[in-house]
């Protein structure tokens, strides 16, 4: 069993070059969570043998392929393989000093992730796909249809890359590329490896945009970070459920603001307890601060129209209902509105 501690002892040091590929194992190691997947205790020791500079990583790759083929076959639950295969391959694109923002990039890292591992590695789907989603309670996202992924893609990055991030703030920064990634992680390009692979192509990308990613954002809260990308890809109307990308804002103002936002994954998931329909009036475990760009418009529209609905807002802000009602309370609870009337036919007041 794999623990973060496995490698703290090299953070502790303080030695640079250490201290980056520490990093950068744990990152590649603790992806194999969003598969429920664990390395081995081989996978450990030699990685530690390559932090230490003692191998190189080929070497790591070619002991691996020996130690595999001494082994019986895996058995279809049995996957450690691949999380030690896997591992190493992500270790190593993630220390290259390369990289192209293009569809080709992305699909190369995908075959260069399973290669030997799944038949199709590197291939673009050529079959419709559902998935049963634990944060869904089951239900699946709607992924895209396999005849038009090549269009889909070729469609999201062409808008990226003439995308202009002059003059933005880091939170409409990173909302922008919340929705960047959402996206092309919904077309589900690939048959197996979709998030592990967009996620790499993420970390690269980040970086030729000037962020630091060093921190354990991906090694500790990976499963997080797929279950947020479920969430941002997923609606039903008729449950008062809505797509957000409330819950990668959270992540990604960890990962590139060093924020303390919660990330736990029972907070993504849908069930009729935490997405009913709660008066806006009452008291709530509501967040210290709404995010400033969001209060602020919020209570611009409010002078604006003070009969607009929770369902409306969210709409507009692209997050859950619950969240904009968490908003109010917060919003009541510094002094900042009030609630005139009853929940059905009343209004909110801002107050001066």
């Amino acid at each position: 069993m794999y623990y973060k501690s496995d490698f703290d002892e090299y953070q502790r040091l303080g030695e640079p070059e250490k201290t980056e590929k520490s990093q950068i194992w744990q990152t590649a190691i603790g992806l194999q969570q969003v598969d429920g997947l664990s390395p081995s205790a081989y996978l450990i020791k030699i990685a530690k043998q390559n932090i230490e500079g003692k191998i190189t990583i080929y070497e790591v790759q070619e002991r691996l392929n020996s130690y595999y083929m001494t082994k019986p076959a895996q058995t279809a639950s049995d996957r450690t393989e691949e999380a030690d295969k896997v591992s190493a391959r992500i270790t190593e694109i993630l220390s290259e000093k390369t990289f192209s923002f293009s569809p080709v990039e992305y699909i190369t890292i995908n075959k260069r992730l399973f290669m030997g591992i799944y038949k199709f590695a590197g291939r673009i789907r050529d079959y419709n796909i559902s998935k049963s989603e634990w944060v869904l309670g089951g239900e699946t996202v709607y992924y895209a249809s396999a005849n038009i992924i090549r269009a889909a893609l070729d469609y999201d990055f062409e808008q990226e890359n003439t995308f202009r991030y002059k003059g933005l703030t880091i939170e409409q920064i990173i909302e922008h590329l919340s929705k960047f990634v959402s996206g092309i992680w919904q077309i589900h390009a690939f048959g197996e490896g979709n998030t592990r692979a967009t996620a790499v192509f993420t970390i690269k990308y980040l970086r030729t945009l000037g962020f630091s990613v060093a921190n354990d954002m991906f090694s500790s809260h990976s499963w997080y970070f797929r279950n947020a990308l479920v969430r941002a890809n997923y609606t039903d109307y008729n449950k008062n459920i809505f797509s957000t990308y409330e819950y990668l804002n959270r992540f990604f103002g960890n990962l590139l603001l060093y924020q303390s936002n919660s990330l736990k994954n029972r907070e993504l998931l849908i069930t009729c307890e935490n997405e009913i329909d709660v008066p806006v009036n009452v008291p709530v475990n509501a967040p210290v601060n709404v995010p400033a760009k969001r209060k602020s418009e919020i209570l611009k529209m409010l002078l604006n129209n003070a009969n607009l609905t929770a369902e409306e807002l969210a709409a507009t802000f692209a997050v859950s209902v619950k969240t904009i009602k968490r908003d109010f309370a917060a919003l009541k609870n510094q002094g900042m509105v009030k609630r005139i009337g009853s929940d059905k036919t009343g209004h909110w007041e801002v107050i001066d």
